[in-house]
């Protein structure tokens, strides 16, 4: 089975790629959206959101991952797609899912569902813009107040030519509320005309091995994006895959290790904040990062966070983002991807 890490704008970052990518199980990830308006943007901004272009677009584990652009102006995103291209990512993804309320009034995101012919414009300009051997993908919800464009939605997508298509199966309106509607990821998977078929990835309420296998048979998929399930259980894609799981003895370094590379991207008066919002879910599945989170719950001091760090935890070396270790990759890593 293959499973891609979600990408989750204020969460699912660079630094947690690195971390949660060390435990293993996961094949591939997406970047949190790089916003396009109306500029050609510089490659440090695609480099500042996708610090991996530096490893030849791949974490420190060795895992691919694909970057991910915003935006409703087909021309624009398909110039900033042929810039991105020439850094090396593992494919672009195209974003027609976040519901942020700020991102949605700006015309990005899930709020583009209520103009398919526009989704597909944007496909095809992106595709037409980067080379043939570079992936381009689509990210969408089921639609923004309802679900009734899904399948024309997912049709302009296959019909711009599209490599890969991820469906979080719930709408703008749906939020982040349970129950995911996995059987209508089914249903537009089904719709797709033999011609224009294309891989279908389900996304959505995945936070347990059981969920996985479900999830599989309810959709038909054969990949699966996690996104919270694997935030808050780093061992989630290995448990699904029937290789174990991985133990809070396991998790403990790597916090370490977050703490370390996010404290060099991170102002210092957010960093206990980022730490603790980490923390918030793992105690959700690991009952030892309650008792973390109940000792550093009133403290926003760096220095305190640094000091419990160093009772709990032992950050390797190559935690230092400024050290980038030999990356896992195979053998092509120097070549256009």
């Amino acid at each position: 089975m293959t499973l891609l890490l979600a990408p989750m704008e204020g969460l699912l970052d660079a630094t947690l790629r690195d971390v949660l990518t060390r435990t293993g199980g996961i094949d591939r990830c997406v970047s949190e959206f790089i916003r396009v308006t109306n500029t050609l943007l510089p490659e440090r901004a695609f480099v500042r959101v996708v610090p991996e272009l530096l490893n030849g677009g791949y974490t420190r584990a060795g895992v691919p991952v694909r970057a991910q652009l915003l935006g409703s102006d087909p021309s624009c995103l398909a110039d900033n797609a042929a810039r991105l291209a020439g850094l090396g990512p593992h494919g672009i993804d195209l974003n027609f899912g976040c519901p942020a309320k700020t991102v949605n009034q700006s015309r990005g995101g899930a709020v583009l569902l209520d103009e398919p012919e526009l989704v597909g414009r944007i496909v095809a300009a992106v595709r037409a813009a980067v080379p043939a051997h570079v992936p381009v993908s689509a990210k969408m919800r089921l639609g923004f107040n309802d679900d009734s464009r899904a399948e024309e939605c997912a049709h302009a997508i296959a019909e711009a030519g599209a490599d890969e298509l991820v469906i979080h199966a719930r709408t703008k309106a749906h939020g982040y509320r349970p129950p995911a509607y996995w059987e209508r990821i089914a249903e537009v998977r089904a719709s797709l005309p033999p011609g224009r078929r294309l891989p279908v990835i389900a996304n959505g309420e995945i936070w347990t091995v059981a969920d996985a296998q479900r999830c599989r048979e309810v959709t038909g998929c054969e990949a699966l994006m996690i996104g919270r399930g694997m935030v808050t259980d780093p061992g989630l894609a290995l448990a699904i895959k029937g290789q174990g799981g991985v133990s809070w003895a396991q998790i403990l370094p790597l916090l370490g290790v977050f703490w370390v590379q996010m404290s060099a991207r991170v102002e210092r008066r957010h960093r206990a904040g980022r730490l603790k919002q980490w923390l918030n879910y793992l105690r959700k599945r690991h009952p030892q990062a309650q008792g973390a989170f109940d000792e550093l719950r009133l403290t926003n001091e760096a220095a305190d966070i640094e000091a419990w760090l160093s009772v709990h935890t032992a950050a390797p070396a190559d935690a230092d983002p400024a050290r980038p270790r030999a990356s896992a990759a195979p053998a092509v890593l120097c070549q256009p991807c």
